[in-house]
């Protein structure tokens, strides 16, 4: 079959496409048959060496499919079953076998497109929103690269939610996307702690979702109210580097965090009742997948150029 390989950490062209054993269904593994890839920013973190692992590697975190085959031991999954995986590495490739507590199942209302869409930056957004900050009517919440696959879903949620979304996104494309999903204002970069403030009467963000990392952390802190929720989930720009907790102090006893998936969806029950919300959620049209390209498997390194140069809104997929 064929799979993306990356030997050594690189820039794109450490992308590259090759022929591997198709994989055996191992005990408490099912294979599938991806028939959507979605793509995401931590796929570069794996293919840069941001977050370390063991190469070669086929990178790939998200996709959708048909499972083909199931191991021993495995129950409630046959083949023929639609369905879809996120935090397990390998899915750029035609088929991947994965340990059957992380398969969910993909609902008739939801196309296996819309499900690679939407389900890692979905269930990101939904414990964003839902659980490390609970958004409540009311609150003001900023959301930064907001024209983004997670920052579109998280305005889409915390609009859902009441609160009045303010979007942080570069251009006035991205910010119409963005005001499309929901959010009620949208502003640039440049000073955007000033204009939350001017759109919050002077008081600051209840919370801010910052993707972006190193260039955008500082303005970030700034733009919250007292006793705000700075969240850091995602580091495009590069890590945060070290600073001065006493920051957090004078800036008005802020709250700061740094959370993962793998700690709010820790076993297979927690992970399929946060995707059946979440698809519940693109069923009812309060989640809008924004599948703006797919593009061949083999054309994942111009993919990742595209993403990395921040020249994509809502979602890419490849297809195997």
């Amino acid at each position: 079959m064929r799979a993306l390989h990356v030997t050594q950490p690189g820039g794109p062209a450490a992308l590259t496409l090759t022929e591997i054993p198709e994989p055996t269904a191992l005990p408490g593994h099912a294979v599938v048959r991806n028939e959507a890839v979605g793509l995401n920013f931590i796929d570069v973190y794996y293919r840069n060496g941001t977050y370390p692992a063991a190469y070669p590697l086929v990178p790939g975190q998200e996709a959708a499919g048909v499972v083909t085959a199931v191991g021993e031991g495995v129950e409630g999954i046959a083949p023929g079953d639609r369905v879809a995986y996120a935090t397990q590495l390998g899915a750029y490739a035609e088929y991947t076998a994965v340990p059957a507590g992380k398969l969910v199942p993909v609902p008739d209302s939801v196309s296996l497109q819309d499900a690679a869409a939407v389900l890692l930056q979905g269930l990101a957004a939904h414990y964003l929103s839902h659980t490390t900050h609970p958004v409540a009517p009311g609150e003001s919440v900023v959301v930064l690269a907001a024209a983004g696959g997670l920052g579109r879903t998280l305005v889409q949620l915390a609009a859902h939610r009441g609160a009045t979304v303010v979007a942080v996104a570069s251009g006035k494309e991205k910010q119409q996307v963005a005001l499309a999903a929901g959010a009620h204002h949208a502003v640039g970069y440049e000073d955007f702690a000033d204009a939350v403030r001017d759109l919050t009467g002077g008081q600051g963000a209840h919370v801010v979702y910052d993707s972006v990392g190193a260039a955008t952390f500082a303005t970030s802190l700034q733009a919250l109210r007292r006793r705000g929720t700075l969240v850091v989930c995602g580091l495009s720009s590069g890590p945060v580097p070290p600073f001065d907790l006493e920051l957090l102090r004078t800036s008005g006893s802020l709250h700061l965090t740094r959370p993962t998936l793998a700690d709010h969806v820790p076993d297979a029950d927690s992970l399929r009742a946060a995707a059946a919300e979440l698809f519940a959620y693109v069923a009812r049209g309060v989640v809008r997948p924004d599948v703006r390209a797919e593009l061949p498997l083999a054309e994942a390194a111009r993919a990742h150029a595209l993403l990395e140069g921040r020249a994509t809104t809502g979602k890419v997929l490849l297809t195997p």
